[in-house]
């Protein structure tokens, strides 16, 4: 189920930030008395009674403005309430109800989002201003008196937002559908890879950078399976975001990476692969997804060879924690190699489901620290006593051992590289979680005791 999203709307300088950051638990926001600090919309996830939700901060909203950065302040929280599924109006008491709060509520009310009206800086319960009723004319109805500075009225703002979010739509995880995400730098031909493996212009493909704004599921039926087809924006580099609301985009499309089972990463042959490539295949890799490369713009290069040689080198030096994910060499436009991706990533997507019995991991295990037994320090050796599989997608598995503080990294690369060797993988990571156990046992005693 999708996390709903909760904006943070106010006039600047009425404690948005403070608000932000007590809610979340931690200063994620800065807090400063100058207004417009906050320029950017800022996500972050919270949980309330069970119900997780993700809070949006954002820039001060000035009605009627013409300094460029106030306006691109405005953009990003006019942005936030397109995307939220309900909005807190802040509201400041000591400054009192202003023309501005007019204008926010009426632009708010245009959303057709629930909307909660809280007031900010009323430090003392007990001797409220008379003011406070002002605020009544704003036509929202009640309105939930705070302090952000002092943490006070939280309980009725977080039990309110209980009371008004809308009904999520889950989606069903027996719907048996893989999802996909296409992912890459803009222009590199996503929309258009879509547009073939659908066999129709479901999506917009243009020669403009940017055109996706944000991200777009397709469910697809395909001979091989079902599908979720997630066309997101292109990602840039984060010094070449000037569009404001490019930033919205960028964290949908890592929303996106992070509902997919496999990624596509999409790499432009002509330009070969770029620093840029590098941190959108980690985006993938970080969030444990399958992965496959795919090198479009096949068909206008030349010296096809000698270029598949160079990329493919280079996959290896630049993609080195990705050795795992296949690559494949495509076009778009014409068709090439297009339908060989639907195996390629039903074969991931299967790979990062695989389930292994503790018995087999354990005979493997086994052999491998027989071949290359575990390291030592200062007379001490590390003890591996049994290991376990407990996730998939990707696969994970916990090793119980005398010291975790004994192991070396190039020993988990190995046990890793044992692991593929035997089991396969191909396509996605693989989580090797350590933990001390004080009971000293022998690995084959254990294993042969498990199932």
């Amino acid at each position: 189920m999708l996390k709903p999203i909760v904006a943070v709307i106010g006039r600047p300088n009425v404690g948005k930030s403070t608000f932000f950051n007590a809610i979340i638990g931690e200063r994620i926001s800065i807090v400063d008395d100058t207004p417009g600090v906050t320029r950017d919309r800022i996500y972050a996830d919270a949980e309330w009674l069970g119900q997780e939700m993700t809070f949006v901060d954002t820039g001060g909203i000035e009605p009627s403005i013409s300094d460029d950065m106030l306006s691109a302040m405005r953009n990003q929280a006019e942005v936030a309430i397109d995307t939220a599924d309900l909005i807190i109006f802040l509201c400041d008491l000591k400054s009192g109800l202003l023309p501005a709060d007019y204008e926010i509520a009426n632009m708010l009310r245009k959303s057709g989002k629930p909307i909660i009206l809280v007031i900010n800086k009323v430090d003392n319960p007990t001797k409220i201003s008379s003011e406070i009723y002002d605020f009544y004319q704003l036509g929202l109805g009640e309105y939930i008196p705070i302090s952000a500075a002092h943490r006070l009225g939280f309980t009725e703002v977080l039990d309110r937002i209980l009371e008004l979010l809308p009904e999520q739509t889950e989606i069903k995880e027996d719907d048996q559908r893989i999802s996909v995400a296409v992912i890459g730098k803009p222009n590199v031909g996503k929309s258009s890879l879509i547009n073939y493996m659908l066999e129709e212009e479901r999506t917009i493909v243009s020669d403009q950078a940017g055109t996706t704004r944000d991200a777009i599921d397709i469910l697809f039926e395909h001979p091989t399976g079902l599908y979720r087809l997630i066309d997101t924006a292109g990602l840039r580099r984060q010094s070449r975001i000037k569009d404001r609301i490019e930033k919205y985009s960028n964290l949908r499309t890592e929303s996106a990476v992070k509902r997919s089972d496999v990624c596509l990463i999409m790499i432009d042959a002509l330009d070969g692969i770029t620093e840029q490539d590098t941190k959108i295949a980690g985006l993938a890799h970080n969030n444990g997804k399958a992965a496959v490369f795919v090198i479009n713009k096949w068909d206008l290069l030349e010296n096809k060879q000698e270029v598949m040689t160079e990329i493919l080198a280079d996959l290896k030096h630049r993609f080195s924690f990705m050795e795992y994910a296949p690559a494949i060499f495509v076009s778009a436009i014409t068709g090439q190699r297009i339908e060989n991706i639907f195996d390629l990533i039903l074969k991931t997507y299967n790979e990062s489901q695989k389930k292994l019995s503790t018995t087999v991991i354990n005979e493997v295990l086994s052999e491998a620290i027989a071949m290359n037994p575990t390291p030592q320090d200062k007379g001490r050796r590390l003890k591996i006593l049994y290991a376990t599989q407990v996730g998939t997608g990707p696969p994970q598995f916990v090793f119980f051992v005398n010291n975790k503080e004994l192991l070396h990294f190039s020993y988990e690369r190995y046990l890793e590289n044992q692991f593929r060797l035997n089991f396969g993988f191909e396509g996605t990571p693989i989580i090797f979680i350590w933990r001390n156990r004080k009971r000293d046992q022998d690995l084959t005693d254990i294993f042969r005791q498990r199932d």
